[in-house]
């Protein structure tokens, strides 16, 4: 069914259609509009579903189908408005009905921005909340103080404020530190959602900023919160403390590394700095060893994806290593290790690269070494071997090779 076919049968039902939400979000932005999401009003369920059998209803608490519009499904969702009536995002009574207008449903979103309709018969833009001025100025803004109703709307926010590079008005963080007390109520998997999302951003240091600027950072992500004040030698780090520190690197990875799970990794690889003692500061010796317990606690709050985990779990052991490491059997060793962990090459020397500056050679050439390094195996070992015997031999041999490949890489004959 094309978009017009639709809109013309509503109409004929007495209601109207509109495209709300991202996609009208994004035509104003001028950036290319993704799915559409429809708005009905003046339109009964009834009426609905008589006049399109093929939708299939997917909203428990209130009328929301899906319906294949341009060869696309897409969401219908009938006009409503919503009254608080408890904790979190499920706290609500909701209204719908075809009495309700399309700017009380606009109202009951969380931002400007998107609290924006068109509509699709005249293709008229309905923006009773000044939206549009908010998107030019690169400024959100919550429609009203219903913001608060939702406390994952702070999430919300501050993870747009990375998406889109806006700036998030001193009205808004004033109803974001609001919903402190709602949203740790919330169930954690929202948290994870929303720091996905914001770790696909171009600056996703930008959220974490945005959380501690609301003051939120602590009771949502209390393990990157610690970072804040942990000073560091300014020999190295003139850039300030463990917090600025990490953002810095995570930016930077951020620019070289679309894969989610190495942003997190970089997020996290000096995250054991947020428990060293006040006396130690500026140093913290052993952060490496704490951040794996630090990363564990951070799992046990909000279960992290195992990819994740895998992932930071190896940065944070290695990330101090590999700079200073000398010695020829631990560099096998690790160029092994690393060709066995999801993060992979290009993931770890990204994040090495924005926490120091350079890599070290072995980094450089390896997928080189490792190459020729993972072709020794217990198969080529000599026959009478057995057991321990096996695994000495292969490494004895790949250390040996390792000794040859690194000549050739310094006379440049690879």
């Amino acid at each position: 069914m094309k978009e017009i076919e639709f809109c013309e049968k509503v109409h004929l039902l007495g209601g109207k259609l509109y495209i709300v939400g991202g996609w009208v979000r994004d035509l104003l932005r001028g950036v290319a509009a993704h799915d559409k999401d429809y708005a009905l009003c003046g339109v009964c369920e009834e009426s609905f579903v008589q006049t399109f059998p093929q939708a299939v209803r997917i909203g428990k608490a209130f009328p929301v189908y899906l319906l294949t519009v341009d060869e696309k499904k897409c969401e219908v969702a009938f006009a409503r408005s919503e009254i608080k009536s408890g904790d979190g995002y499920r706290g609500f009574s909701i209204v719908f009905d075809s009495k309700i207008t399309i700017e009380e449903d606009l109202y009951r979103r969380d931002s400007t921005m998107n609290s924006i309709a068109y509509d699709v018969m005249t293709e008229e833009i309905i923006d009773p909340y000044h939206g549009a001025e908010d998107i030019k100025a690169k400024r959100i803004r919550a429609v009203s103080k219903h913001f608060t109703d939702d406390p994952v709307r702070a999430l919300r926010a501050a993870r747009q404020a990375a998406q889109f590079g806006f700036a998030i008005d001193d009205v808004t963080i004033e109803y974001m530190k609001q919903c402190r007390r709602e949203i740790q109520l919330e169930a954690k998997e929202r948290l994870v959602g929303e720091l996905e999302k914001a770790l696909k951003t171009d600056i996703p240091s930008r959220f974490f900023s945005a959380l501690r600027d609301a003051e939120l950072l602590d009771v949502t992500f209390p393990h990157i919160y610690a970072l804040i004040g942990k000073t560091q030698p300014k020999k190295y780090h003139p850039e300030g403390d463990a917090f600025v520190h990490s953002m810095q690197v995570l930016d930077r990875v951020a620019m070289e590394n679309n894969r989610v799970e190495v942003r997190f990794a970089a997020l996290a690889h000096d995250i054991g700095k947020g428990v060293t003692p006040a006396v130690m500061l500026p140093h913290h010796y052993g952060h490496e060893k704490k951040g794996i317990k630090v990363l564990s606690e951070w799992n046990f709050l909000m279960t992290l994806p195992r990819l994740w985990i895998k992932c930071a779990d190896f940065v944070i052991k290695e990330h101090m290593r590999v700079n200073v490491m000398k010695h020829d059997g631990k560099i096998v060793d690790f160029i092994i290790a690393l060709g066995k962990n999801p993060i992979g090459a290009d993931g770890f020397s990204a994040v090495i690269r924005a926490d120091n500056g350079s890599l070290p050679e072995f980094l450089i050439h390896y997928e080189f070494y490792l190459g020729k390094l993972s072709r020794v195996c217990g198969h080529s070992a000599p026959q009478g071997l057995s057991g321990n015997q096996i695994g000495a031999w292969v490494r004895n041999e790949r250390l040996r090779l390792y000794q040859q490949l690194r000549t050739q890489v310094e006379n440049n004959c690879v």
